[in-house]
């Protein structure tokens, strides 16, 4: 292809996703009334009544709204980022199905795996920062103690809930991306084992400063599992650095490039046989002697 014509393919793909996106916005926008609205206020409905702005005699938890276009850029935000994880199997087959010609067979295997693998690790990292949402919430309003009204508003409730969901989804890619620099060859299983303390403790800085909240709940919250999934990384690293090894010294060339040829001789040997008795019986008859035209 030429690069009028991929460039043509990289815009049809990008406006299909741009569809679809558009769609699932536009899907979500409307479920927020019947039901996502709901899901993303639970963690601040289920604080205590003293934590939470009420209104009416049935004690109903409610997010203030001080101007007039607030109401719609929040659901505007909620419904994009909604849509954006709806759609996201449709736009990452898109990406896919543009970059996969160009791939060879194991670079298909690993990237199919890699974007497999992160989709799961940001899922399980979203869902473990609302499960911890309420309980970060009432540990830091409680902190304003007696004597205090505590009502948000839906910007500064939401925009927090959103930011933490995705620094936790984020932050449980990095850790896959050890593994994939393990993978190409460029980080090793030794640099990693000599370096676990300072990653580590890296870790836990980046959290204290990823996290919205940056209390000692929520950074301790995401350093932890982290921290296992690093473990983990260094492990498979030592797993795959171990099969590397076995594998090279099997092939005894594996310092040559992809495009170098292997350092094989392809002379033809000598072909060595043992002597048989047909050949035993051709060296007797020609050391016989032989009758000249004269002779009987």
């Amino acid at each position: 292809m030429t690069l009028v014509a991929h460039l043509t393919e990289l815009r049809n793909r990008i406006a299909k996703a741009l569809f679809a996106l558009l769609v699932a916005t536009a899907v979500a926008f409307w479920w927020y009334e019947h039901g996502l609205g709901d899901f993303i206020r639970a963690p601040y409905c289920d604080l205590p009544a003293g934590l939470r702005f009420t209104q009416g005699s049935e004690q109903e938890c409610g997010l203030l709204i001080t101007d007039v276009l607030g109401g719609v850029f929040i659901r505007l935000k909620v419904s994009f980022l909604c849509g954006a994880v709806l759609s996201a199997p449709f736009w990452l087959y898109q990406l896919w199905a543009f970059i996969t010609p160009g791939l060879k067979r194991s670079e298909k295997r690993y990237g199919f795996g890699f974007v497999a693998v992160s989709s799961l690790l940001f899922a399980l990292g979203a869902t473990l920062a609302y499960v911890s949402l309420s309980a970060g919430l009432e540990l830091l309003l409680g902190l304003a103690g007696s004597g205090t009204v505590i009502a948000l508003t839906a910007q500064d409730y939401i925009g927090f809930a959103l930011s933490l969901l995705v620094a936790f989804g984020v932050s449980f890619e990095v850790p896959l991306v050890a593994v994939a620099l393990n993978l190409v060859g460029v980080l090793s299983y030794e640099a990693l084992r000599g370096a676990r303390r300072w990653i580590f403790f890296l870790t836990i800085v980046f959290a204290a400063f990823v996290t919205p909240t940056q209390d000692p709940f929520t950074m301790l919250l995401m350093a932890g599992p982290m921290i296992v999934l690093f473990e983990l990384a260094i492990q498979v690293a030592r797993f795959v650095d171990r099969r590397r090894a076995k594998r090279a010294a099997v092939e005894h060339f594996h310092d040559l490039s992809d495009d170098e040829a292997s350092p094989l001789n392809a002379a033809p040997s000598a072909f060595d046989v043992a002597p048989t008795a047909y050949d035993d019986l051709r060296r007797e008859d020609d050391a016989a002697p032989r009758l000249g035209s004269g002779g009987r």
